[in-house]
């Protein structure tokens, strides 16, 4: 951390102040001249500005480089500009003394005060140049009076000395205070920067942590979520199916409760990054009522949607947290529902603004806790986490992005009775766009025949899995086991697609990527499909100009779909991306 040297801080100010000394120079000026008419209040002020600039000449390289260190010459120099200014400056009231009358010696004993005062709160930062200002003030200030007083020969003159010294008591105390100050507030402020910098760098820790953890997880995650999907395949009579159902539901739980922790931990950060892009309403309120409609029905609860005419079809907004607030909405809702009604209400607001409330006749939620809701890692009672699950960070989470959109998330609600969240967007409206050109039938199933894949992935299992995945799509998978050997089979011969993984010995993906780019394979769509799931990772690998950004664990049909559009791009040029 660069320290200014208190020299520099003394230059700083008088830099700064400099057009009011000389203002209040012209002001003494003019009043020495009414007081007592001669030429002398105009040589006064020319002295003035010649010591004023010399001043300003030789704090000019203290000011000029304020973290190097004064050296012994330049702080003799500055202690005698400084005093050489106040002798100059202070004069006039010697002058108003002796030929103002009564009017000059009260003017000229305020005007030594005022600049006692100013000296002793500026130049309180260097001990050298605060007694280089205050002793020439103080040698007018007591002189004056006492001079007047022994010229005179009468002593009720010394009287006013003696309350001089009284008001330098004060302000000795005054300033002694200031500098207790000063010294407490500068010490305060060096421990907050302290503490910042040890916050930036937990807080650098704690996002490193969580990206080596969520890789970490991930990886498993994909191998047992994978083998679930690819055991659902085959034959399995019906305990068999149950039991692959709990592990596809528990595999589930442990991706959406690893999301949670990230997306909260990006959110507290401050890392959270929106985008936007058009958004067709009715078919994503649709589209999620049908992801939920099947559980909801399961718990004999009925889901209903109600769109009103006047809703705009398509809007400009962040559509993946848009999905992911109401994901998180519809899930407590299915959570806390054993009978009754969800019912899904939207409604168009002007100028620009879409509300949708979520309406169940749950178990409720008591006046007391109602607000608690909304905290990290809160939910109602100890009770909900073991009947339920869950991190408590869903509704956390979707407050915190409705407020970084731009809107906000509230609840209402009464034991026994249901609650009603209701979700307020800003979005914009944007014109219909033309029908978009359907997929080929059986894109999914069809598509990757006959196709040749090369997948770059260092972990067995997961090249395992990856082949027992593409292998009944017709596929030729090429399975490589870092980026070194990727880059040498893309030289080697012509693919359709390419799977590439991140963190990989010998050469990463992004390398890898790269040099692809630049060979016989440059123009073929490279997906990433990674456990590397932040953001940042996805930065890197849009950089690097991937075609489309899969996460881990594997989602079988996106994958298959992913690839089955890549190796359909005639042109290789249309980048998209696909959120796992």
């Amino acid at each position: 951390m660069i320290t200014t040297s208190p020299y520099a801080l003394v230059a700083q100010v008088r830099r700064r102040e400099l057009p009011t000394r000389l203002a209040l120079a012209a002001f003494i000026g003019l009043f020495a001249w009414v007081a007592a008419p001669s030429h002398w209040p105009l040589i006064w002020f020319v002295l003035v500005l010649a010591s004023q600039g010399l001043d300003w000449l030789v704090f000019r390289p203290v000011r000029l480089a304020p973290e190097t260190e004064v050296g012994p010459g330049r702080r003799i120099l500055c202690c005698a500009s400084s005093t050489l200014n106040v002798l100059i400056y202070s004069s006039i009231a010697a002058y108003l003394w002796f030929s103002g009358g009564e009017a000059g010696r009260v003017f000229a004993m305020i005007q030594v005060a005022g600049g006692l005062l100013h000296v002793s709160l500026h130049m309180q930062h260097s001990r050298a140049l605060l007694l280089s200002t205050a002793i020439p003030h103080g040698l007018y200030f007591l002189g004056l009076p006492i001079v007047s007083a022994a010229i005179s020969g009468t002593a009720v003159q010394l009287l006013i000395a003696v309350g001089g010294l009284l008001y330098l008591a004060h302000l000795v105390a005054a300033v002694r205070q200031s500098s207790r100050t000063t010294r407490a507030l500068r010490e305060a402020g060096d421990l907050a920067e302290t503490e910042r910098r040890k916050a930036e760098v937990a807080s650098a820790a704690k996002s490193d942590f969580l990206a080596v953890i969520s890789h970490e997880i991930r990886t498993p995650m994909n191998a047992v979520i994978s083998a679930a999907n690819l055991l659902r395949r085959t034959r399995l009579d019906r305990d068999q199916r149950e039991h692959v159902d709990m592990l596809m539901d528990a595999g589930d739980v442990l991706l959406g409760l690893l999301n949670d922790v990230l997306d909260f931990s990006k959110i507290e950060a401050g890392r959270m990054q929106l985008e936007e892009a058009d958004l067709d309403l009715r078919d994503k309120l649709s589209a999620m009522v049908r992801l939920w409609d099947g559980r909801a029905a399961a718990n004999g609860v009925r889901m209903t949607l109600d769109l009103p005419d006047d809703l705009p079809e398509r809007v400009r907004t962040d559509p993946l947290r848009f999905q992911q607030i109401l994901f998180n909405l519809l899930s407590n809702a299915v959570k806390f529902t054993s009978e009754g009604t969800i019912s899904i209400t939207a409604a168009w607001r002007a100028p620009g603004r879409l509300e949708v409330a979520v309406a169940d006749t749950g178990c409720g939620i008591p006046a007391d806790r109602l607000a608690r809701v909304f905290d990290g890692f809160e939910q109602v009672d100890a009770g909900t986490t073991r009947r339920f699950g869950g991190t408590g960070l869903g509704l956390t989470i979707s407050r915190r992005l409705a407020e970084l959109m731009g809107g906000d998330l509230y609840a209402e609600s009464a034991p026994g009775r249901g609650s009603t969240f209701t979700l307020g967007l800003p979005m914009r409206v944007v014109a219909a766009a033309a029908a978009p050109v359907q997929a080929q039938p059986g894109l999914d199933d069809q598509g990757l025949v006959g196709r040749s894949i090369l997948a770059a992935d260092d972990h067995e299992v997961n090249r395992r899995i990856l082949n027992l995945l593409l292998a009944p799509h017709g596929c030729r998978l090429t399975l490589v086991e870092n980026g070194a050997e990727a880059v040498e089979a893309a030289a080697a011969e012509r693919f359709d697609a390419i799977l590439m993984d991140m963190q990989m010995p010998v050469m990463d993906g992004l390398e890898a990527t790269r040099r692809i780019r630049a060979g016989v394979n440059g123009d073929v769509p490279v997906i990433a499909l990674t456990a590397n799931a932040m953001d940042v990772h996805r930065a890197a690998w849009d950089e690097a100009g991937v075609y489309a950004f899969l996460t881990k664990p594997i989602d079988p049909p996106l994958l298959a779909q992913t690839l089955a559009m890549a190796c359909a791009e005639p042109a290789r040029a249309t980048r998209a991306t696909a959120v796992a």
